[in-house]
């Protein structure tokens, strides 16, 4: 890994692009650059659901209580 200074990384930088690389090319198991990539962004969906989620739950207690409140007219 001498080439590591050369560009300007570590050693360690340069030893993890490679392993990488090795399993993007398919060389070697593990997860891709694309699946990771995936999962990320699923992972961030789910989190944005579940605060949507939580606004629609809050909002639909609100008005469910502002209903409850009101009047009764026959």
């Amino acid at each position: 890994m001498a080439i590591a200074p050369k560009i300007g990384c570590g050693r360690d930088t340069l030893r993890r692009w490679i392993g990488q690389s090795d399993i993007d090319s398919g060389r070697k198991d593990g997860q891709t650059s694309d699946e990771r990539a995936r999962i990320k962004a699923m992972e961030r969906e789910i989190r944005e659901l579940r605060q949507a989620n939580e606004i629609l739950r809050k909002a639909s207690a609100y008005f469910a209580q502002a209903e409850l409140a009101r009047p009764f007219k026959r």
